[in-house]
């Protein structure tokens, strides 16, 4: 009874010792840090992909439709479907 009282006192000084140790790094903020904003890197969005509907016909010919926000995209992968599908 007296070995169980004094592992599990041991085991909650560890944990409250821990608890205490490890937040004191959590919570300590530096006074001397200067935030810097960029707005270029603010502006930055991300680019939609284009959309692509591919259709077999019966005979084995393809065709697609593509939609984007991006004209060049769409140009690129037109030229690369029409390369990659052997149409023309």
């Amino acid at each position: 009874m007296k070995k169980l009282f004094i592992q599990s006192f041991i085991m909650s000084f560890i944990i409250v010792f821990s608890v205490v140790f490890l937040s004191s790094f959590a919570f300590s903020v530096d006074k001397n840090i200067q935030i810097k904003k960029q707005p270029e890197i603010q502006q930055v969005k991300p680019k939609k992909p284009v959309k692509i509907k591919l259709k077999r016909s019966a005979e084995g010919k393809y065709t697609w439709e593509l939609s984007g926000d991006d004209v060049d995209e769409i140009v690129k992968a037109d030229k690369r479907l029409k390369k990659l599908l052997n149409t023309e």
